[in-house]
């Protein structure tokens, strides 16, 4: 029913009080309650009051431009399309004011009066009746995407900052001289809505907050700027805070590809991150199907601390038709992008009531399976033209990156963009995938070798390579701890099973001709191929339970000894990040292997023949069990190697100088 003028409906109806010549109702019981719960408990951010004003002004705009563009004149055509805050400390007030379609009495009581009661859903629902009595294909068919609001609540956050409120409008398109009406409220017990003789607004709607006392902040002119850049940066109109344009960073995701430059890219993706380093390569994605949405991403050119610092602080920013709803939105992506930064705008984004609550995750899981495609197709694109790129890419996020081993789905094309340094390659910088490691292996290989190190240098004398150099077969080398637990993820690449080349049994490289002739070396007699079976059942008895037993090494080229795990276990690297994760410090029990064709194995043979129970020999088989206990990063005595190897040295030095008559 029509309103006349001085008169007023309320939320939920009721009986009208004469007051003043003035007609008031009464909030019943329960709508106060609900206004309780949306002014104090829907939001979790006070600030977020402006976002909703900002986002009806704007709606006010994009509704009265549409009705234009139809060919409508609205009154005072030449007014622009602007939002202009002004704020005033002493009176505690901040004001808003937009010039877009304004409202009647009628449709300030319905609109205000009434909870959940939305202008933009109406708008939006007679536009689409309106489209369906067009025949199919015709140039009258409307488009209202940039409408914002959708469920008429909004407006009610005000309440969490204001003791009281006042809605000045002037309607666009009433006939005649359309009057100013004012809409006053305290959001506790009653409105009034009243005809206003006052000259503002021209066309348009003026909102004035009354600030509670605690709240005066947002008559701060910073506060309110640094709101608005938060949450309504790109709104696509105008906003000025006391004459000051404060959005003027466009919505650059919205624009045709063909028409932003690089440049462009660059300032925006710097005011996003504050980053002062451009970024090292950009993605902008326009999608219709399965969810429509925009969105605009950066591959920052400088690595993220993942794994310490940075551990929460990742996520896009995501956007509703221009406007901000949540800030670092982890659903949006994986783990393994978190290095990407930028937004996602959908018009597609279903809301509760609340912007800051999302009603469905369905959507953003469409969206995140897109972004995923989108950017793998993008970095597949980078490695393959543009290799020196990709290989700073991978530098810089690399580790974190390895993550999507655990992406099922992707699992092959996240392998295919894996980049590791390896034996094949010239030195430390240098990079290859895994598919070039597969090119390069001698016909009959199917397995991917690997050895976990801490430095290029400690994976090549890894005694375990020895076996590999001599048949040149290449591994690829793992620097970071996350690196054994990727291979152990994804098993297999293209049917090719990965190994670590500890777990290499004897006879692994079998089939495979030897590369490098080792130095010809005297074959042990028999009698002391003998006494070399004791020499090892000696440094057992002096290893005691350190070790599970003392063999004949078959992998040694030019190492005296090395550790094994018995039956193939886990690598030395696995096992002793596992023991540090459980908290445990003891040392694993472990096969030693010794090479029987080391110059010192066969010197340690003569001392033992001569006298098994030679305190030198003792001393230097500690020292050799110590030294492979250090090359897997075990050794808990440094103190008493140190000791045993002065003492040898010492002994050495004199035997020398003897010897050469010094």
């Amino acid at each position: 029913a029509a309103t006349p003028a001085g008169r007023v409906r309320n939320f939920s109806g009721g009986s009208p009080m004469a007051e003043n010549g003035k007609k008031t109702r009464q909030f019943r019981a329960e709508v106060r309650k609900v206004l309780h719960i949306l002014t104090n408990s829907l939001y979790t951010n006070r600030e977020i009051f402006l976002r909703e004003l900002i986002s009806n002004a704007s709606d006010a705009l994009d509704k009265l431009r549409f009705r234009v563009n139809r060919g409508e004149t609205p009154r005072q055509p030449d007014l622009p399309l602007e939002i202009r805050i002004t704020l005033d400390k002493d009176a505690k007030t901040l004001t808003i004011a937009d010039t877009g379609l304004g409202m009647t009495a009628e449709e300030l009581a319905e609109n205000l009066g009434t909870i959940a009661k939305s202008g933009s859903e109406a708008f939006l629902a007679d536009l689409a009746a309106e489209n369906a009595k067009h025949a199919e294909g015709e140039a009258a068919t409307a488009d209202a995407a940039n409408i914002i609001g959708r469920f008429g609540v909004g407006f009610y956050s005000v309440f969490m900052v204001a003791d009281k409120v006042e809605v000045a409008s002037r309607p666009a398109f009433a006939a005649g001289d359309a009057p100013v009406h004012v809409w006053t409220s305290d959001g506790l017990g009653s409105y009034t809505v009243a005809e206003s003789a006052a000259a503002e607004p021209a066309r348009g709607t003026i909102i004035t907050v009354h600030l509670k006392e605690d709240c005066l902040e947002y008559a701060e002119k910073f506060r309110v700027e640094s709101a608005i850049r938060k949450h309504s940066a790109f709104v696509p109109f105008p906003i000025f805070v006391d004459g000051e344009r404060v959005n003027t960073q466009p919505a650059l995701w919205r624009e045709p590809k063909a028409s932003v430059k690089k440049e462009d890219y660059a300032a925006f993706y710097k005011a996003l991150t504050y980053d002062t380093k451009d970024p090292l390569d950009v993605e902008h994605i326009a999608v219709d199907a399965p969810v429509q949405f925009t969105a605009l991403l950066f591959i920052p050119d400088a690595a993220m601390d993942f794994f310490g610092a940075d551990r929460d602080y990742w996520g896009l920013d995501l956007y509703a038709r221009r406007v901000l709803i949540q800030h670092r939105n982890k659903e949006l992506i994986p783990e393994y992008l978190a290095f990407l930064k930028g937004v996602v705008d959908t018009e597609d984004l279903p809301l509760n009531i609340s912007r800051e609550t999302l009603q469905e995750n369905v959507i953003l899981r469409k969206i995140n399976q897109v972004i995923v495609k989108q950017t793998l197709g993008h970095l597949e694109g980078m490695a393959r033209d543009d290799v020196e790129k990709y290989n700073r890419f991978w530098r810089l996020h690399g580790k974190v990156f390895k993550l999507g081993y655990h992406d099922f789905v992707n699992r092959e094309r996240v392998a295919a963009l894996l980049r590791f340094n390896s034996s094949a390659l010239a030195d430390a910088e240098a990079l290859t995938s895994l598919d070039d490691y597969m090119a390069r292996a001698p016909e009959g290989q199917k397995t991917i070798w690997y050895v976990t190190a801490p430095n290029r240098e400690a994976a090549r004398l890894n005694p375990h390579m020895e076996m590999f150099r001599k048949k040149g077969i290449e591994a690829l080398f793992l620097f970071e701890p996350v690196d054994e637990f990727v291979m152990d993820g994804l098993g297999s690449y293209k049917d090719w099973e990965f190994k670590a080349v500890e777990t290499a049994a004897d006879d692994a490289l079998a089939a495979f001709e030897d590369k490098e002739k080792p130095e010809a070396v005297a074959p042990l007699s028999e009698d002391d191929s003998a006494s070399f079976d004791g020499l090892m059942a000696r440094m057992k008895e002096i290893l005691g339970d350190t070790v599970t037993e003392v063999r004949v090494s078959h992998r040694l080229a030019d190492s005296p000894a090395v550790l094994v795990a018995p039956d193939g276990g886990m690598t030395a690297s696995m096992e002793k990040l596992l023991k540090v994760m459980n908290k445990d410090d003891s040392l694993p029990v472990k096969i030693l292997e010794v090479n029987r064709d080391h110059p010192l194995l066969r010197s340690m043979l003569r001392i033992f023949k001569a006298d098994r129970e030679d305190r030198v020999l003792a001393d230097m088989t500690r020292n050799l069990f110590d030294g492979c206990l250090l090359l897997d990063g075990y050794l808990k005595d440094p103190q008493a190697l140190a000791a045993r190897e002065s003492r040898l040295l010492t002994e050495a030095a004199a035997w020398y100088v003897e010897v050469k008559k010094i």
